[in-house]
Parts: C-alpha cells; sequence; structure tokens
C-alpha cells in the first residue's frame, strides 16, 4: 500500500470512528482504533513534512534579501532530510500481527524445581513490564510447583484502548530458551546453577482470524491437578482439546466451570493456529517461529539471566547490560527495544535490496 493510499485509509478511519454507530460493534471499534493508532504517526509525519518543505521554499526565495533566512533554510533543509527519513522507516512493511494482542506461555524446562522458580520470576517480570506500558493482563492457564513455581503458566495481554504499538510489537521476540546462572534457594552449598526456561509467544487470534470446525476437536475432560483441597479439583472440570488435522494439543485447568476452561483453551488453540497459518504463508515468520523454543534445553538459549554478575544478555543481538535486577521488575524496554530496533534494520535492508 502507498503512502497516498495509507493517507486516504486514515481519513476514512477518522469519519467512522465519528460515526456513534460504528461503536455498537465493540471489537469493530477496538479494530478501527488500533488500525487508526498504527497510521497516525506516518500521517502526522507526512503533515509535517509537507508544512517543512513549503517553509523552505519560502526561506530559499527570502534569502537573498535577507541573511537569516539563509539560516532557516539550512535549518529546515537538515529537518525536511530527518523527517524524509523517519517517514521511510514508518513505511516499511510491517509484521502484520504488530497491531495484536499476545499469548505467553512460560514452561519451565532443564533444572528441576529452580526452574519452576525461575519460571515464576519470569512471569512477575512479563506481570510488571506489562503495568509499566498499560497492557491488561490476565493468567489463563497455569501449573504451579512444590515451592512456589510454575512447572507452566499462560497468560494474556492485551493492549489498554488504541495505542500506537501492540503487544505483538514488544512481546514477539520473547520467544525461545531463556537460561538462569544463580545459586539455586534449594543449593546449601552455595554453587551457581544452570537451568533453562521456555517462553512461547503467539499473536491472539480473532473469531474473524480463524475458524476452527468443531467436528475436527476431540475435547477430553479430566480433574484438575492444583494444590490439594481446592473445589476446583472435585469436578472433572479440566479441559484438553485435540485439533486433529494438525495434532495441536492445549489444555486449560484454571477455571472451576468445564466450560470456561474450554473457552480459554480455544482462544489458546486459535493463536497457535493463526500462527501456524502465518508461518505457512510467510516464510520470514516461518524463521522466526522456528526460533522459538523446540527443545527446553541450556543448548538454545535466546537469553541469559546471570545473577552474581547482574547482568542480562540477549545473543540474538549481542545486547548486553548490568541491571538484572532493574529488568526483572519489569524495566525491559532497553532490551525490547534493541531487538524491533535489529528487525526495523532488517526489514529497511531488504526493502532497499529489493
Amino acid at each position: 500500500m502507498n503512502l497516498d493510499d495509507l493517507l486516504s485509509e486514515h481519513a476514512d478511519i477518522e469519519a467512522r470512528l465519528a460515526d456513534p454507530a460504528v461503536h455498537a460493534d465493540q471489537a469493530e471499534a477496538r479494530r478501527l482504533g488500533k488500525r487508526y493508532a498504527r497510521l497516525r504517526p506516518i500521517v502526522e509525519t507526512y503533515r509535517e513534512l509537507r508544512g517543512a518543505e513549503d517553509d523552505l521554499t519560502a526561506a530559499r526565495e527570502l534569502a537573498g534579501e535577507d541573511a537569516t533566512f539563509a539560516a532557516e533554510a539550512a535549518d529546515l533543509e537538515k529537518r525536511t532530510v530527518e523527517l524524509e527519513d523517519r517517514l521511510r522507516h514508518l513505511l516499511i512493511p510491517r509484521d502484520p500481527s504488530d497491531d495484536k494482542d499476545t499469548i505467553l506461555e512460560i514452561k519451565a524446562g532443564e533444572g528441576g524445581e529452580e526452574s519452576a522458580l525461575f519460571a515464576g520470576d519470569l512471569l512477575r517480570m512479563y506481570l510488571r513490564y506489562a503495568e509499566r506500558v498499560g497492557w491488561k493482563t490476565e493468567i489463563i492457564d497455569s501449573h504451579p510447583s512444590d515451592l512456589g513455581g510454575y512447572k507452566d503458566v499462560t497468560v494474556g495481554i492485551k493492549a489498554a484502548g488504541a495505542q500506537e504499538e501492540g503487544v505483538w510489537t514488544r512481546l514477539k521476540f520473547e520467544g525461545g530458551v531463556h537460561r538462569v546462572q544463580r545459586v539455586p534457594a534449594t543449593e546449601s552449598q552455595g554453587r551457581i546453577h544452570t537451568s533453562a526456561v521456555g517462553v512461547l509467544v503467539t499473536p491472539e487470534a480473532e473469531d474473524v482470524d480463524v475458524q476452527i470446525d468443531p467436528n475436527e476437536l476431540r475435547i477430553d475432560v479430566y480433574r484438575s491437578s492444583g494444590p490439594g483441597g481446592q473445589s476446583v479439583n472435585t469436578t472433572d472440570s479440566a479441559v484438553r482439546i485435540t485439533h486433529l488435522p494438525t495434532g495441536t494439543v492445549v489444555s486449560c485447568q484454571n477455571e472451576k466451570s468445564q466450560l470456561q476452561n474450554k473457552e480459554q483453551a480455544l482462544r489458546i488453540l486459535r493463536s497457535r493456529l493463526l500462527a501456524m497459518a502465518q508461518e505457512q504463508a510467510d516464510a520470514a515468520a516461518s524463521a522466526e517461529r522456528k526460533s522459538q523454543v523446540r527443545t527446553v534445553d541450556r543448548s538454545e538459549r535466546v537469553r541469559t539471566y546471570n545473577y552474581p554478575e547482574n547482568r542480562i544478555s540477549d545473543h540474538r543481538v549481542g545486547y548486553k547490560a548490568y541491571n538484572l535486577d532493574q529488568v526483572l521488575d519489569g524495566d525491559l524496554h532497553n532490551v525490547t527495544q534493541a531487538l524491533v530496533d535489529a528487525e526495523l534494520q532488517r526489514r529497511l535492508d531488504e526493502a532497499q535490496g529489493s
């Protein structure tokens, strides 16, 4: 889509959002709001560029009469170059899922109970980060470990209202194996151990994104396996859904109602199927997906959290910082920005090479 099309789309959405009838359909209004927020910086930069170019033309015409206009023209030339560069970056083709919300799964891996404890630490980090940027979070499913960590936990993360950046834009790079180096709480000799946690990230699918045929599902119910003594364990409320064409299996047990667990499981299933469909349609997306968790061991790490040195390292882009304590408290912006910048540069190189 060229710039003129984007400007026209922005004007059309602006007019539609001004129509009260549109807001009767909250899902459609939210979709339009997200798209409008995405287009807004493009339109604002374009208008600012046109204004700078008009001012530059006027300053050049007057430069022969007044030296101050010559100096102003030099400043405006620099400004127009900056605006042209910004607009060029904004027009780079984006990931089609960037406006979407996200489902993030954290799974304990190599390292036993220590890995489960670190899975809990990562969950806290993502929840704190979401709180900082104004996202809404919801624990969809969880399997706690004996010492207070998580064998696995699934969380839905949604943008609150219309934001220029969708959740997927920032969190899609979190997929992969996260390695931790620290003295475990269970270690009596003070020795540093290394363990691993897997993180799987998928864009949250809406009903219009993925159509699921009920005849292609096998649904099993069973008793939840949470801590003893809770009412959630007294009935067969947990649900396991198998998507027969792909063999994808999801389960949910957090809710007391079997129906609620089924709806949550279907929510996860839709997102996984959407990710699969995008992989098949886009070779680049497939490469990114393959970089996520295949086996949760220490060899396929994307990031290392070193407690003794208070260091965090992302091995894909060479990012390194010594503020691990702050990152684990939710200050994740610089880490995600390094990955966003790397993808932007890759897309820019591809656009220039085409």
